[in-house]
């Protein structure tokens, strides 16, 4: 496989033009990542990147006018235990130029947390090479998730592992609007109704009454006639928003 196409640009409307797709490295990662946490993690360590233009290099007076310069270094951040430093060149990742922001981002994107990668970069006139570990940015909502029990934590109709939010488990996720409803932990396979739910949802109301427990959620599901229209009421995000669907 070469990519999933996402669009292609076409004066037609046709098959004939211009096509853009996802690289399938980057379907590979995702795919790994998704199946093993229901979301995307993000491997880091703790800098930020930015594009060179001729101007930003005659402005900081950097070594070279194109290429990728370090914009930010994150406080108590594996970068900043290595001495890295904003303005620092990326020359190389794991002895393969970096040239340009897109490859950078990628690379970044397909490393596993524990590993290394080790940047050449260039300071000034100097050539410096730093071996940095990879880190994972902390989520809450990863903690929760190896609380649910497969077994008890199914909502077959949704298609989701849920855990009950209460004490524990708000002081666990952080702005919740109320510490109650059911956080979606995960998605699971054999939904019986396509659900726009996603990791760390927080299903508050089901047709405007409030869920709290994941049996009162099964079973208000379950008394519900197919064709039934069905809104749910979650948190996403910080912000409240509603689900809306019909039961098959």
């Amino acid at each position: 496989m070469v990519g999933v196409n996402t669009f292609i640009l076409s004066q037609s409307g046709g098959n004939e033009g211009l096509g853009f797709a996802i690289p399938s490295g980057v379907v590979g990662v995702a795919y790994r990542e998704l199946r093993k946490f229901g979301h995307l993690h993000r491997a880091q360590i703790g800098i930020g990147l930015q594009t060179i233009t001729p101007t930003l290099a005659a402005a900081l007076s950097l070594p070279r006018n194109y290429g990728v310069v370090i914009s930010d270094v994150s406080p108590g951040s594996p970068a900043a235990a290595a001495e890295l430093q904003i303005g620092d060149v990326l020359a190389a990742l794991d002895g393969r130029p970096a040239e340009n922001l897109p490859f950078v981002a990628f690379h970044f994107f397909a490393l596993e947390y524990g590993q290394k990668v080790l940047l050449d970069v260039l300071r000034g006139k100097e050539h410096l090479s730093f071996d940095v570990p990879v880190a994972q940015p902390p989520r809450d909502t990863d903690q929760v998730a190896a609380l649910a029990d497969p077994e008890k934590s199914l909502v077959p109709t949704l298609g989701i592992l849920g855990v009950e939010i209460d004490q524990r488990i708000a002081a666990m996720v952080p702005d919740l609007r109320d510490p109650l409803g059911i956080l979606v932990a995960a998605r699971s396979a054999g939904a019986t109704v396509e659900v726009p739910l996603l990791a760390g949802d927080v299903i508050r109301a089901l047709n405007g009454q409030p869920m709290t427990t994941l049996e009162g959620l099964r079973r208000a599901l379950k008394s519900l006639p197919p064709g039934a229209p069905v809104a749910l009421q979650i948190q996403r995000d910080q912000k409240l928003l509603f689900l809306a669907f019909t039961l098959d």
